[in-house]
């Protein structure tokens, strides 16, 4: 169970690097945001202007 909490949260940083990207924004620096932030890091993403 704790395996897929990790694999979870993984795939959840790479999908907002990817969001970030689309956004103009640092993947690298949002994934790696992603891993300490998770969840929080997507809603931030989700209402950050395209620059």
């Amino acid at each position: 169970m704790e395996q897929q909490y990790f694999v979870g949260w993984g795939t959840l940083a790479l999908i907002n690097a990817g969001l970030a990207q689309s956004k103009n924004r640092t993947g690298l620096n949002w994934f790696l945001l992603s891993l300490l932030l998770g969840p929080l890091a997507t809603f931030i993403l989700l209402f950050v202007e395209k620059r």
